[in-house]
């Protein structure tokens, strides 16, 4: 799940980076309204979360009505230490489509999340992934084959549901690499030969129909072959 967050709270920002990194979500990071509104604008998110109180000449809700004035649907998670009724009723009537107030809990955060995009599979956004038996829920965080459970850990949930949103495409360790692991280094690091290796083993073990493949020269692919 690619999730914008607009805090303006280092402290706070680190934290929910990665606790919502550790449940899956591909987390961009906003630190002021400014830059938090040019990231809405120009990027395409499954959710956003945006702190009410913000630095750069406006607030989250000012976030809010700019993109709702541009037509933008993506769901929005307004934080704010402002718990009022009238505070939250602004923030509903401004465009969020939900309101948690400060201290929260990071699973309510993470399960109001998913509520919200489950909300908005009407705007087509897909939240199951199948590539043969392989079967991703994007949302419970489950991954089957044959209807086996896979236990899989956060990197290797990521690194599986980039390889099947591009099933039967050839991917390049590059491309693993700036969409997996978010960095742009060497290559030919064997960081992607390592996490491959134990994700292949987890999802073709006892299957005579592998689905992972190494394209020599290219990286891999994901997909039944013939």
């Amino acid at each position: 799940m690619k999730t914008l967050l607009v805090e303006d709270n280092e402290r706070m920002a680190q934290f929910l980076c990665k606790g919502l990194a550790e449940e899956g979500h591909t987390v961009d990071h906003a630190g002021n309204a400014r830059d938090g509104l040019f990231l809405a604008a120009t990027g395409h998110y499954d959710v956003m979360i945006l702190d009410r109180m913000l630095p750069g000449g406006i607030d989250g809700l000012g976030i809010v009505e700019a993109l709702r004035r541009a037509d933008n649907k993506t769901p929005i998670l307004i934080l704010s230490a402002l718990a009022e009724v009238d505070d939250r009723i602004r923030g509903l009537r401004a465009g969020g489509d939900d309101y948690l107030t400060k201290p929260f809990a990071l699973g309510e955060l993470t399960a109001r999340l998913e509520a919200l995009v489950r909300r908005s599979q009407g705007v087509g956004i897909r939240t199951i992934l199948t590539v043969a038996d392989l079967r991703m829920d994007l949302l419970s965080h489950k991954v089957t084959r044959g209807g086996k459970p896979i236990q899989l850990q956060p990197r290797e949930f990521k690194l599986l549901e980039f390889l099947m949103r591009h099933a039967g495409q050839a991917v390049t360790r590059a491309m693993l690499l700036e969409n997996v692991w978010e960095h742009h280094f060497d290559p030919q690091t064997n960081v992607i030969d390592v996490h491959l290796s134990r994700l292949r083993q987890k999802i073709d073990e006892g299957s005579d129909k592998p689905l992972l493949h190494t394209v020599r020269g290219v990286g891999y692919r994901l997909g039944v072959d013939g």
